[in-house]
C-alpha cells in the first residue's frame, strides 16, 4: 500500500506542475505582446482556463497522498505553515508556498469582479512566484528528478517561460516608450 500511495504522489504531483506550467505559459499567451499570434486563440483560452482549474486538485491528490505515506509524515501543519517539516524544510515549504499562492490566484480569478483590474493583475502575477516556488520544490524535494528526461524536460520549459516572461517585459517596455515618444508636450 506504501508504494501505491509514493507512486499516486509523484504522479500527482508530476501532473501538478505540468498543469501549472501550461497555465502560466498559455496565460502569458493570452497576454503578451510576446505572443501575439496567440493572444485572441479561443484554444489557448481554454487550455489556460482548464489547466488553471486543474492545477489545484492534483496539488491536492499529492499533498494527501504525502499526508497518508508513513515516511513522508507530511501534517495538516505543514499545508498552513510553511518550513516546519522535520526532513527538506526549505523544499516542502517552498511546495506549501506555491499552493497557497496558487489557491490565491484562483481565489482572485473567481472575485475578479468584484476587485479592480489593476489589484486583481497584481493578484494574479503572484502565479508566476507560484510557478518558481514549485519548480524549486519539484527540483529539490522530487525524487523523479534523478530521471535525465525529467531534469531536460523541467529545465526547458523553465528556461521557455523565462523567455517568453523576457520577451513579455521588453515588449512592454517598448510599449510604454514608444508611447511617451508619442506625447507632444504643449507649451
Amino acid at each position: 500500500m506504501t508504494d501505491l500511495i509514493w507512486i499516486v504522489a509523484r504522479s500527482t504531483g508530476t501532473a501538478a506542475i505540468v498543469a501549472l506550467v501550461l497555465s502560466v505559459l498559455s496565460g502569458m499567451a493570452l497576454r503578451s505582446g510576446a505572443l501575439a499570434w496567440l493572444s485572441h486563440n479561443r484554444g489557448v483560452r481554454a487550455v489556460h482556463d482548464l489547466t488553471s482549474v486543474l492545477w489545484l486538485p492534483l496539488a491536492i491528490a499529492h499533498v494527501i497522498a504525502l499526508m497518508l505515506d508513513p515516511y513522508a509524515k507530511i501534517g495538516f501543519a505543514d499545508l498552513l505553515v510553511p518550513f516546519l517539516v522535520s526532513y527538506g524544510s526549505f523544499a516542502i515549504g517552498l511546495g506549501t508556498i506555491s499552493l497557497q499562492l496558487i489557491v490565491v490566484v484562483l481565489i482572485s480569478t473567481w472575485l475578479r469582479s468584484s476587485l479592480t483590474h489593476q489589484g486583481w493583475l497584481a493578484i494574479h502575477r503572484l502565479s508566476y512566484v507560484a510557478f518558481v516556488a514549485a519548480f524549486a520544490h519539484g527540483l529539490l524535494a522530487g525524487t523523479d528528478f534523478a530521471q535525465p528526461v525529467l531534469v531536460a524536460l523541467a529545465w526547458l520549459t523553465a528556461t521557455v517561460i523565462v523567455i517568453v516572461a523576457f520577451r513579455r517585459l521588453t515588449a512592454a517596455r517598448g510599449r510604454q516608450s514608444e508611447a511617451r515618444s508619442k506625447t507632444v508636450a504643449i507649451p
